[in-house]
């Protein structure tokens, strides 16, 4: 179901809880609001719309890819950057990487394990941000 999406910096910088098994029906939630908002966003966390869930999808090319309680654990390439955020107007500084794992589960809560690289993991990151309340 498509969702609001919050613009409150206070609800945003709040640190995302772990998600489980339970919380499955938030990625069908995030999908549909992402594809939703395409033209303006490339990815969403769930505090986006209002659930302190660690979840985010991505948009990789053919469809979102839904990502439950990421940890990137490593991170090659430092760069400065702006990003904008679908949540806040403007845009802001940042530093990102080019390349980085990540250790998440699927939407079938099985572990992954995956090097992402350029604008896709750019993507990651800032979502990974929205889950630890960092707000960019």
């Amino acid at each position: 179901m498509i969702k609001t999406v919050v613009h409150d910096p206070t609800k945003l910088s709040t640190k995302a809880q772990l998600a489980t098994k339970l919380d499955a029906g938030v990625v069908t939630d995030l999908r549909d609001t992402l594809t939703a908002n395409s033209k303006n966003c490339v990815g969403m966390a769930a505090n986006m719309i209002g659930v302190n869930k660690r979840i985010i999808v991505v948009d990789m090319g053919v469809l979102p890819i839904a990502m439950i309680n990421p940890q990137i654990t490593k991170k090659v390439g430092p760069f400065q950057t702006s990003e904008g955020c679908l949540s806040l107007i403007g845009e802001r500084p940042t530093t990102r990487y080019q390349t980085i794992d990540v250790d998440f589960l699927n939407q079938n809560f099985q572990r992954q394990h995956q090097t992402f690289t350029g604008f896709v993991a750019q993507i990651i990151q800032h979502e990974v941000d929205h889950c630890e309340g960092i707000v960019i």
